[in-house]
């Protein structure tokens, strides 16, 4: 019995725009092919097969395999075939270029294999405190436990500054000086590095860490993503400034990090009471703010943060190593010379 055909197709920029758009595992019933083969559902000649999404092609599977011609194939909406591709890879979206077929216009399409349904819509979770709160270790700790994922927005953006981008200069400056990014950086990153995660391996659950800081964050996030994902809930991480400060004078030790300093810590701290305050009281006001006393001991605040998470986590794991050591029950195993 073959493997459900879990893969969908995403086609675009075709000389014939009809042809672009999302196609789903084929849901044709068992019949004969022009080779003679007998299908299965998902699959046209042996190999994986596609419908339009919007179910629009006269032609179904709209996109599959010919043995006769040993091609992958893609039809017109009136299910004449327009492009094709001749390989006997398992997967239509082989290195190397489409060609136009009889009912073609150029250019060729490019097809794009997905690992999920790009349709489904993740849910969001975001993570606000003050610099050293802890989010970080908490959103780790769900990672590895709960199945969600972590997007830190800090990260993302000083990721970008050391890969030398366009913005690189500008994030140096805001991130030195405690100043919130502008928002069309962060959220553009933050919708790339989702994307790709969706992509590659389903719709999971996110946690966003650093996000939004500010009411111009939050009317950002909606313009790029609307309701393509739901925000069902918001951490927020209270800590006194004094222990925020022991944390980032001890983490600044091994983080590398160039505002890991009293002087940034508290400009960072007065931008997040004047200008991420007011976000979190929005959230407030709906009934979606959890509050988190992140300067209680870690294994409170992590019965706490799961507790939170449990509607919407997929699945519930027994503590692994690295989390015992994140929330202190255990040493961090130590190095040897090598760093190992």
């Amino acid at each position: 019995m073959s493997t459900p055909n879990s893969w969908f197709v995403s086609v675009s920029g075709s000389g014939l725009p009809e042809v672009d758009g999302l196609y789903v595992p084929s849901q044709e019933p068992p019949k004969e092919s022009e080779s003679g083969t007998m299908s299965t559902l998902g699959y046209w000649n042996g190999k994986l097969a596609w419908d339009r999404a919007d179910g629009k092609s006269l032609r179904n599977p709209a996109l599959s395999y010919s043995n006769s011609y040993k091609a992958w194939r893609l039809c017109r909406l009136d299910g004449h075939l327009a492009y094709t591709i001749e390989n006997s890879d398992p997967l239509p979206d082989t290195p190397g270029t489409w060609d136009v077929y009889r009912k073609g216009v150029a250019p060729a399409p490019c097809i794009s294999v997905l690992a999920s349904d790009p349709r489904l819509a993740p849910n969001v979770v975001f993570v606000l405190g003050g610099p050293g709160a802890g989010k970080g270790t908490m959103c780790e700790v769900a990672m590895n436990q709960l199945g969600w994922r972590h997007l830190s927005a800090g990260d993302l953006l000083r990721a970008e500054r050391k890969a030398g981008g366009a913005d690189a200069a500008l994030i140096e400056e805001y991130i030195e000086a405690g100043k919130i990014v502008p928002v069309t950086i962060t959220v553009g990153l933050i919708k790339k590095a989702m994307n790709a995660i969706i992509e590659a391996g389903g719709a999971p659950n996110f946690l966003v860490d650093g996000f939004p800081r500010s009411l111009e964050n939050w009317s950002g996030w909606r313009e790029v993503f609307g309701a393509a994902a739901a925000v069902p809930t918001m951490l927020f991480f209270e800590c006194p400034l004094p222990v925020l400060e022991q944390r980032i004078l001890g983490r600044a030790k091994y983080s590398g990090r160039s505002d890991d300093n009293v002087e940034s810590l508290r400009k960072r701290f007065v931008t997040y009471k004047e200008e991420t305050m007011p976000i979190v009281d929005v959230f407030r006001k709906e009934g979606k703010v959890v509050d988190v006393d992140s300067s209680r001991d870690r294994q409170d605040v992590w019965a706490l943060v799961k507790e939170a998470l449990k509607p919407w986590s997929t699945k519930d794991e027994p503590l692994t190593e690295r989390s015992e050591c994140l929330l202190g029950m255990r040493p961090w195993p130590k190095r040897n010379k090598d760093g190992e």
